[in-house]
């Protein structure tokens, strides 16, 4: 991966920096050495966030699915710095051969194999096989807090900077995207907001 001290304007540093506190003040960080990998499910001192109570243990409630590889994925939200300064993220429209979701915007990613490190593992090589993006051009700082998708699967997503997007040729593929593209990460959040907003709208009003 690329090096973010070497490479990266102030914007993506101070990004980077900011990423990297929020993941440790959550007890969410990974590993930022390639060569020292983890177990998904390490047990934690005080086992604070630890995962591997909820994979082990059947009578466990605190979450929808056991958090197994089989049931885990990542999104690789990849952000960089546009012409003008701003920050924009990578999307793709799903293909319209896909049996779900065709036609859907979306980040690059899919589920976890099991020869997959990590999230981070994940995240980029779904990025390279949906768009061809090198995973040598992503420095991964973060990872955000998961959340469960419409079929129960467990999804990470992974926090990727890329420094030189001129250096970025995208390269779909065609049986699982029509087209990449970028907008502003600010428009990108505005629509994830209002889309959370609307689901908490219609639970409230399935429950009464």
């Amino acid at each position: 991966m690329g090096n973010l001290a070497r490479a990266a304007s102030e914007t993506l540093r101070e990004l980077a920096n900011r990423l990297r506190l929020y993941e440790s003040l959550l007890g969410l960080q990974v590993d930022h050495k390639e060569e020292k990998g983890s177990d998904l499910f390490t047990d934690s001192k005080d086992g604070a966030n630890d995962q591997s109570q909820c994979a082990h243990n059947d009578d466990c409630c605190c979450c929808p699915i056991k958090p197994t590889r089989k049931r885990r994925a990542a999104v690789l939200v990849c952000l960089f710095e546009g012409h003008g300064g701003e920050l924009r993220v990578i999307l793709t429209k799903r293909s319209m051969k896909l049996s779900s979701y065709p036609g859907d915007v979306a980040l690059p990613g899919g589920k976890m194999e099991e020869h997959d490190k990590d999230d981070a593992t994940t995240a980029l090589r779904e990025a390279t096989e949906e768009i061809g993006l090198d995973p040598e051009l992503v420095q991964v700082v973060a990872n955000l807090e998961p959340f469960f998708s419409q079929h129960l699967f467990e999804v990470i997503p992974v926090i990727g900077l890329l420094t030189k997007i001129e250096d970025f040729t995208p390269s779909p593929n065609a049986d699982e995207v029509d087209v990449v593209f970028d907008v502003p990460l600010e428009m990108f959040l505005k629509v994830c907001l209002g889309q959370y907003r609307r689901r908490i709208t219609d639970v409230r009003r399935e429950n009464g």
